[in-house]
């Protein structure tokens, strides 16, 4: 805003009088008798009014300056110690002042993020993902310490980059969500966040070249929208290796004389990895171990294995995983038939439903568990419980 159209709202909200003398309007008989003299003492008059209503705009505005955007703030203060003459701020214009910055910050200058598009609530997250995210204690743990870390550190070296492996249904599109919701005052549909569907977004394999340029350039102008950004990329395995190798410059670490993309996360969503990820977790329960016992370091250090030697998927052929450009391997473990029971729950209690452990007994029995001799974990992790449950329904 330039300091025209702030004097013209600063004298608006004064409530100046536009121009009117102590000896108000004369009667309309008056112009023929006293035109020239009136009209000059007029003219006189609203000079002063105006000179008076410039001053004090000019004042506000510098201490405007001052409060919102720390600028002029020595100025203000050496006019402090020494103040002119019957110069003081009217206790109506502090609230004025009030208005003025909350208007000002309601564009998103003085949140404490900085954006108010940004609200990056650790504390909702952490305890949603307690309370919602059933059988998942890696993913837990790492989603919040990698996130928490980041967004504390006053200078990342480069972005965030987090990769979820696991079954389909076993949680990695719920924390994905969970994460924009709390990260972001819009979840996913803020203009910070973009979320990028393999087999939807990117269909065919012989337009890449295409596909590339096309996403470059909408990561480009997110970035350059919000300095804190959030890229989700579903069904990473279907990624075309082309595309992978096309977000490089984004995630690599900062270096002088580039753009700084440092603030922004990406997350990508797969299904490789899962058989690993599941045979770890029933050599464990075989062993009479509680899958709590699972290291992230070992099942980690298994999943990068699995990546590296397998040359068909797409992260293998792309140079992420050779430039080690992604952070965190987030294993999402198999849900067992006590998880279901709770994922029910919540199904149940989302929609204001009333329901008996019975009831959650048989919507998990609908489920199909493998493998086919222990019948531990649900092949379909928790995916179409909260459709199942339309046949309980009166």
């Amino acid at each position: 805003m330039g300091l025209s159209s702030c004097l013209l709202l600063l004298v608006l909200l004064l409530g100046g009088s536009g121009g009117r003398d102590s000896r108000g309007t004369p009667p309309r008989g008056a112009w023929e008798e006293e035109g020239e003299l009136w009209g000059r003492a007029r003219y006189e008059a609203v000079k002063k009014h105006l000179g008076a209503v410039g001053a004090l705009s000019k004042k506000y505005w510098q201490y405007l300056a001052c409060k919102v955007w720390q600028e002029g703030c020595e100025e203000e203060k050496e006019e402090e110690s020494s103040p002119r003459p019957g110069w003081s701020l009217p206790l109506v214009g502090q609230d004025y002042l009030e208005i003025l910055s909350a208007w000002y910050c309601s564009f998103g200058k003085c949140c404490k993020t900085g954006d108010c598009r940004v609200v990056n609530n650790i504390t909702g997250l952490e305890a949603d993902l307690n309370e919602q995210l059933h059988g998942q204690h890696l993913a837990k743990e790492v989603v919040i310490q990698a996130v928490q870390g980041f967004l504390q550190s006053p200078q990342p070296e480069k972005p965030l980059v987090l990769s979820f492996h696991g079954w389909s249904g076993t949680g990695k599109n719920f924390v994905a969500r969970m994460l924009a919701s709390h990260l972001y005052r819009d979840g996913l549909k803020s203009e910070c966040v973009r979320l990028f569907i393999s087999l939807f977004h990117f269909p065919h394999h012989n337009y890449v070249d295409s596909y590339k340029a096309q996403l470059k350039k909408q990561i480009s102008e997110t970035m350059q929208l919000c300095k804190q950004s959030l890229f989700i990329f579903d069904e990473a395995e279907k990624l075309h290796f082309g595309l992978l190798d096309a977000l490089k410059p984004f995630m690599a670490p900062y270096d002088k004389g580039q753009v700084d993309y440092r603030r922004s996360i990406f997350l990508f969503l797969s299904n490789l990895g899962g058989n690993t990820i599941n045979e770890v977790a029933l050599d464990f329960w075989r062993a009479g171990r509680a899958r709590e016992d699972i290291s992230f370091e070992f099942l980690e250090r298994q999943l990068r294995m699995e990546l590296q030697e397998s040359a068909e998927n797409s992260y293998a052929r792309s140079h992420l995983l050779e430039e080690n450009l992604i952070d965190f391997f987030v294993p999402f473990l198999p849900l067992e038939y006590h998880h279901v029971k709770l994922c029910t729950r919540d199904a149940f209690l989302a929609r204001g439903l009333p329901y008996t452990e019975a009831t959650l007994h048989e919507v998990a029995s609908m489920m199909v568990f493998v493998p086919k001799e222990e019948k531990l974990f649900s092949a379909q992790g928790c995916k179409s419980v909260s459709q199942r449950i339309n046949y309980f329904l009166p």
